[in-house]
């Protein structure tokens, strides 16, 4: 019995001692000074700011310079009130962001799939080189400001045509006739104003300068 007992007690002593020398390193561990070189968690996990375009929005979609090859239009049918902000998001990185603004980009599948994405807030379709011509001499809005920021590291956006340089949007009126009979709520192959129309965005286009 007396051998138990001493074993037992030469167990507790041990358990006790890593309790102490556990605590101990944990003590010691947060009076420890940090080096000004270690980051924390926090700041290995937080990402950079990414810098914003003179709109105040990452410059995602290339509706800047010359626009060269097949074009496609985009106007802003709607208005944003409890839009979703996903929604907003794109529309704002498309530029279109009140009633009748109108931006033309270069066809291509990145552009495409925004306009598809937003389908519900604008119409768009295909336009032709005399059209976008006429929509620069009626609408464009000439950029008089800076290219960069004040460090020169990034670019705003601006529409380079015949040697001037535009806004890389355009304010529209609300078109002759008004729009389609049912409305801005539905979609154009269903006699509404939304969506794709193809070649006859040129049409609207022309009522609305």
């Amino acid at each position: 019995m007396k051998t138990a007992d001493f074993t037992l007690e030469q167990k507790s002593k041990s358990v006790l001692m890593r309790q102490r020398a556990a605590e101990q390193q944990e003590v010691a561990s947060r009076l420890k000074p940090h080096s000004p070189h270690e980051s924390s968690p926090s700041s290995k996990t937080a990402s950079p700011k990414m810098p914003l375009s003179e709109t105040g929005k990452d410059s995602t979609v290339k509706n800047t310079g010359q626009l060269t090859g097949k074009k496609i239009a985009a106007i802003l049918v709607r208005g944003m009130v409890k839009t979703p902000q996903p929604i907003k998001d794109t529309l704002a990185m498309l530029l279109l962001q009140r009633k009748n603004h109108c931006v033309v980009v270069v066809d291509n599948p990145v552009n495409r799939g925004m306009f598809n994405k937003v389908k519900d807030y604008i119409t768009w379709g295909e336009v032709s080189d005399d059209l976008f011509a006429q929509l620069i001499q009626k609408r464009g809005l000439e950029y008089q400001g800076r290219l960069t920021d004040s460090k020169g590291k990034y670019q705003y956006k601006v529409l380079d045509q015949n040697g001037k340089k535009y806004k890389p949007y355009f304010r529209l009126s609300p078109p002759r006739k008004g729009f389609e009979w049912k409305g801005i709520k539905i979609q154009f192959k269903a006699s509404g104003a939304l969506g794709y129309r193809g070649t006859e965005m040129n049409d609207l286009i022309l009522r609305m300068l």
